[in-house]
Order: C-alpha cells, then sequence, then structure tokens
C-alpha cells in the first residue's frame, strides 16, 4: 500500500510490451480513488537503449485510472509547460507506476496555447503493432477529452495548482 511520501518508479511501456522509459523516482502527493499526483526534480530517465538522462526542471505529474492520458507540469525558467501523454490509466506495480504509452503528445505553452505531437509516430506505431480500431477510437476520443479538459481549465493546467503540489513535494523532501 503506497502513502504520501513514498518514493516510486515510473514506467512507460509501449503497445508491444517492450520498456520503452524508466522514471527512477516520483515522491506520492496525493492518492484519490481515481487519480495520483507525485513529483521529482531532476530525476533520472534511462531510455529504452540504455541511455540516461536527467530531467532539466521540477515536475508535477497527474496520473488517472479512468483517462488515457497522463499530465506533467514542469516548472522550467520560462514558465510552466506541460507535457501530456495519451496512454492507458496507470496501475500500481509494488513500488512503480505503470502505463502505456500511445505517442500522441498534448504540449501546453506558458501562455495557454498547445499543439498536438507525434501524429506521425503513432500511425507508424499503429499500422506496426496493429492497434484494433477499438483502441484507435478510444486513443483519438481520450485526445479530445485532454484537450477539451485543458481548454476547460482543468485543476492540473491550473498555475496554482502545479505550484501548491511542488511547495508540498518540497516540504516532504526536506524534513
Amino acid at each position: 500500500m503506497i502513502k504520501i511520501g513514498d518514493k516510486l518508479k515510473i514506467e512507460c511501456y509501449k503497445h508491444s510490451g517492450y520498456l520503452e522509459q524508466t522514471s527512477e523516482e516520483a515522491t506520492v502527493l496525493e492518492i484519490g480513488e481515481d487519480y495520483l499526483i507525485v513529483a521529482n526534480d531532476r530525476t533520472k530517465l534511462t531510455e529504452h537503449n540504455g541511455t540516461s538522462h536527467r530531467t532539466n526542471e521540477p515536475a508535477v505529474l497527474f496520473f488517472y485510472k479512468n483517462h488515457w492520458f497522463n499530465i506533467i507540469g514542469q516548472l522550467k525558467q520560462s514558465g510552466l509547460f506541460y507535457y501530456c501523454n495519451i496512454a492507458t490509466p496507470y496501475i500500481i506495480d509494488g513500488r512503480t507506476i505503470k502505463y502505456i504509452d500511445y505517442d500522441l503528445d498534448l504540449r501546453v505553452f506558458p501562455d495557454g496555447s498547445f499543439r498536438i505531437l507525434d501524429r506521425n509516430e503513432y500511425k507508424y506505431h499503429k499500422k506496426k503493432m496493429h492497434y484494433s480500431e477499438e483502441l484507435n477510437k478510444i486513443i483519438e476520443k481520450e485526445l479530445s477529452n485532454l484537450i477539451e479538459y485543458k481548454k476547460n481549465g482543468a485543476k492540473p493546467f491550473l498555475k496554482e495548482t502545479v505550484e501548491f503540489y511542488y511547495e508540498k513535494f518540497k516540504n516532504l523532501n526536506h524534513n
């Protein structure tokens, strides 16, 4: 059973089952019935090919059990950016958050504008990994839901929400 303050790994898989990326550490900030909020700062990311690097900034991550996306608020020097993955709902396996990434991403900029990324990668993997029509419909619907979530100013997309959780992260990691 996980609790606030626990440190978890994050594993991102592809539809075919291979491990795409591992994030070394994320601190649990809040556990809801259908969501999990964690944060990290300069955490080590290891790619599928074995290369690794550290993130450049603190991030607050929002994972969901009922949505096919996760939201990462990145606190960069130049402002608050978001990187949103179209992905399966998360599961907890021991001390690890796991999900399957489906390539499509939504990048949100500090001025509120956004752009959909990686459509070509999605099309390539859809064909290569034989995504079903049902899966494709879920992914397209969840991308639309994510855009609506952003347009409607859902809590993860509010600067004060990300700042609140970042302060909570700093307090948990300095006490």
